[in-house]
């Protein structure tokens, strides 16, 4: 869908190599913002930044790299003016796993 964007390049063809985890930096907390924006798969970018998946979610969470997200929305809308009405650049929403005990009311028998 996005290929003929100028980033779609460096996210195609065969992952890097495998090398040792680093530590994320402000700037590589900025393109992780615009990559999701841009759909880059998850699993692509934990190859290409050799790290844990937690630490994407730091960043999509800010707890770590606070402003991130407004400096990507920047640089996005500079990059793809087109692309800012078709993607959401809202903060991330934990969707939570575990069961809600308020739904557990749908279960009770009806007299």
């Amino acid at each position: 869908m996005l290929s003929n964007t100028p980033d779609a390049a460096l996210w195609s063809g065969a992952p890097p190599p495998a090398s040792p985890p680093r530590r994320l930096t402000h700037a590589d907390a900025v393109d992780i913002w615009i990559a999701r924006w841009l759909r880059i798969r998850r699993v692509d970018l934990l190859r290409r930044y050799g790290c844990d998946p937690r630490r994407l979610y730091e960043i999509w969470d800010e707890s770590h790299f606070v402003g991130s997200r407004e400096q990507a929305l920047a640089l996005f809308s500079v990059r793809y003016p087109t692309l800012l009405d078709r993607v959401d650049c809202g903060a991330h929403r934990r969707i939570s796993q575990a069961p809600d005990p308020a739904q557990l009311s749908f279960f009770e028998p009806i007299e």
